[in-house]
């Protein structure tokens, strides 16, 4: 067990309706200047947006919108946001919608309040010590942004995804009415289910296996996810269940399942070459890595693999073969991804056989030009990189 500080500094106002407190929660926090962020016409279709502007507007708040975000973030757009808030004199950031548009709106507040480049913050030039603060009406849940440190921004100039973690963007609150996600489609709706659990799972998959409470916390949160989510895709106006996967999507990333652990991320850091690449759906490029990184990696700490086999998947444990137990648990996790309908390798996630050049470029950027690891669980050089992606081409 390792040594941990625990900081999760925003207020969660969770339940139906619960966006009617918007305007008092913004004034709490010290908002007058408001920058609506938001993606695309699913809040203007579901009057969520006009409903959001008209409470603060009618609460003496100046409000500014701008929508247009799209799914893995562009730096576009946050550059057009951080000009907007400069003209504006923009003094509080609200994402309205799921992780995409929250970690735009991070990114733009950080850049607000930087003389350089907001970039710098992405490639680890700069750390930034200011922003404008952030919060956000949750209608997508699944990067558990709403809760967490974590931003991340897709570079149209090389199609470079990068991640920038800075304590100083958490939200201050977190609006959840589990209402507002009864019109998910299924794929966005197993998607986001698949990323939140491999929130828990980039943590769950360590060395440190002396942390009881953290890990029955995280067993419980994947057992509950992989559980609920067939409940919504069969009746998708389940209030219940979608109340718990909306939680646990903050639950998975807001650091509690990780507490005393040492994390990984080689997961999603293999991911981000492929969403940076091809622009699909972060939660299906997770689902077709992880079967693979777990088949390369296991042996390191194949007890690990035989708690998360018996514990999560259900997997009879044979005390005969650990290997075995451990292997059963990757396929039965396959098998969850394929009843959701998620991709298990790239062919199947993009359509067709990647190329061996397209691979290559992925190690590339993956290892900053053959310079750097990922992971902790197995450390991941280029050669590691490159033979996961062909496992999962």
């Amino acid at each position: 067990m390792k040594d941990f500080n625990y900081y999760a500094p925003t207020e969660v106002v969770f339940g139906a309706q619960s966006e009617e407190k918007v305007a008092s929660l913004v004034k709490k926090y010290g908002g007058n200047r408001v920058l609506v962020h938001y993606g695309g016409q699913s809040a203007i279709r579901s009057g969520l947006l006009e409903k959001i502007c008209r409470l603060l507007t009618e609460s003496g708040l100046y409000v500014e919108r701008l929508g247009g975000v799209v799914p893995n973030p562009r730096l576009s757009k946050v550059r057009e946001g951080i000009s907007l808030c400069r003209s504006s004199q923009i003094d509080f950031l609200l994402a309205v919608g799921g992780g995409s548009v929250i970690d735009s709106a991070k990114a733009i507040a950080y850049g607000t309040l930087y003389d350089g480049d907001v970039w710098d913050f992405y490639l680890g030039k700069a750390n930034a010590t200011c922003c404008l603060p952030v919060a956000s009406v949750l209608t997508i849940p699944a990067a558990g942004s709403e809760m967490s440190e974590a931003s991340v921004i897709t570079n149209e100039d090389g199609d470079v995804k990068l991640g920038y973690s800075n304590d100083i963007s958490r939200p201050k609150f977190a609006i959840m009415n589990p209402e507002r996600t009864f019109t998910l489609p299924p794929y966005q709706t197993a998607a986001g289910v698949t990323d939140m659990m491999m929130h828990t799972m980039e943590r769950y998959f360590s060395h440190d296996d002396d942390m009881t409470l953290t890990d029955a916390l995280a067993e419980a949160v994947l057992r509950t996810m992989k559980d609920c989510v067939f409940v919504v895709l069969k009746d998708p106006e389940d209030y219940r269940n979608r109340a718990q996967i909306m939680w646990g999507g903050s639950v998975a990333h807001n650091g509690l399942t990780g507490c005393g652990m040492r994390d990984d991320w080689a997961t999603h850091q293999l991911e981000h070459e492929l969403s940076g690449m091809f622009d699909v759906t972060h939660g299906a490029g997770l689902a077709a890595i992880w079967p693979s990184w777990a088949r390369y990696v296991c042996h390191e700490n194949i007890s690990r693999f035989v708690r998360f086999a018996v514990n999560v998947m259900n997997v009879p444990n044979d005390f005969t073969d650990p290997e075995g137990t451990a292997l059963r648990g990757i396929e039965a996790m396959e098998i969850f991804y394929r009843n959701i309908g998620m991709p298990v390798n790239i062919h199947e996630l993009i359509g067709r056989e990647i190329t061996d050049e397209e691979i290559h470029e992925m190690v590339r950027k993956c290892s900053r030009d053959f310079t750097a690891t990922t992971g902790s669980f197995k450390v991941l050089y280029a050669d590691d990189m490159e033979a996961i992606y062909r496992m999962a081409r």
